[in-house]
């Protein structure tokens, strides 16, 4: 097959040609000290031609493990080899990041802001920025978040299902489950979808913390989505891919009543209707106790991690499937995989032999 060459890209005032690899300072506004604020961007230009994929972190600036995914996945070696394009922005909301906040200082969410206005509001001017400057030039995209404060998330991936190319990305991604989740009126993925670009959206572990496991689940899927779209070489793996389940619907179990919550099972554990004990809500000397269950047989995809809780707050995140025997077995099969990876780097490795 003949080998096509690459073209080149144009991010801000750099270009990057075909066979470079370049960090570029996107200029998103100024600081108080007048000091420029800049977007850290970085662009792997292959020298063949092939698709131009933008993977994203910290749209929610209190959401560090994306970053952290962004940063071993630009150590691996396949990267070297790259048909296409990768782009790379590992902290898309500068200043939540810089303040530790999930949102901009006008208090507005910046995935809820697309696809924004250069002359509209800080948000809106942030969106639109990294829409036409990333997004706008991308063939396919993956956006990495975490659950908010105090609240985790399973592995999953939630995306438009209906759509065939999405759903081949995501079923390539690997997690263990896949939501078919509505889009969100101004959000990244609404604003990508209207241009035609297939997203994913990869959730993981919780705001303000590393999550190991989240972290290496979240470089393999982005890995395996390149290599479905023959941006890497597939390797010669014996393992046979686990196929990820989806979700046919899931709820939230709430607070019956406020006090100190204790927890009594995990992300990824199994639960059944009116039967799984999932916590106990108690008052600080135990002479009141409010035991939890399930309203409906499923998996723990998310919880809270917060010992005090007021009446109402959302405590456990249930997805709920056609075979959930099965949705079980993929979860622990997909952690015994993950942790059992010696190809993928853990946080203390220099540069992984991928």
């Amino acid at each position: 097959m003949k080998k096509i060459a690459n073209r080149p890209i144009k991010i801000g005032p750099e270009t990057i040609h075909p066979g470079e690899r370049k960090t570029v300072d996107l200029q998103v506004g100024k600081l108080y000290t007048h000091g420029e604020l800049n977007m850290p961007v970085q662009v792997i230009n292959g020298k063949q031609k092939g698709p131009t994929l933008f993977v994203s972190a910290a749209i929610h600036g209190d959401e560090l493990n994306g970053v952290e995914i962004i940063r071993r996945l630009m150590k691996v070696k396949s990267l070297n080899r790259l048909k296409g394009t990768l782009i790379a922005v590992p902290i898309v909301n500068l200043y939540g990041f810089i303040n530790q906040s999930r949102y901009l200082p006008d208090r507005r969410d910046l995935n809820r802001s697309f696809p924004g206005s250069s002359k509209g509001s800080l948000a809106g001017r942030m969106a639109n920025l990294f829409l036409k400057e990333i997004v706008a030039q991308c063939s396919h995209g993956i956006d990495l978040h975490t659950g908010a404060i105090n609240r985790t998330n399973l592995p999953q991936i939630r995306a438009d299902l209906e759509d065939p190319q999405t759903l081949e990305m995501a079923t390539a991604f690997g997690a263990p489950l896949m939501m078919n989740a509505a889009l969100r009126p101004g959000s990244l993925r609404v604003s990508a979808v209207k241009k035609g670009i297939p997203i994913l959206l990869y959730e993981a572990g919780e705001a303000l913390r590393f999550d190991e496991f989240g972290i290496r689940a979240g470089v393999n899927g982005i890995l395996n989505v390149m290599k479905s779209l023959d941006m890497i070489a597939k390797g010669r793996s014996k393992k046979t891919p686990i196929k990820p389940v989806i979700a046919r619907s899931s709820y939230w179990i709430r607070a019956p009543h406020s006090g100190i919550f204790r927890s009594l099972v995990n992300d990824g554990d199994r639960v059944q209707k009116d039967k799984t004990l999932l916590g106990v809500v108690s008052d600080p000397f135990g002479e009141e106790e409010f035991e939890i269950f399930a309203n409906a047989s499923g998996i723990v995809i998310g919880q809270m991690v917060m010992p005090l809780v007021n009446e109402g707050e959302a405590l456990y995140h249930i997805a709920q499937f056609a075979r959930t025997d099965l949705a079980e077995e993929r979860v622990g099969s997909f952690a015994e995989d993950i942790h059992g990876d010696d190809t993928l780097p853990y946080d203390n490795d220099d540069i992984p032999s991928i």
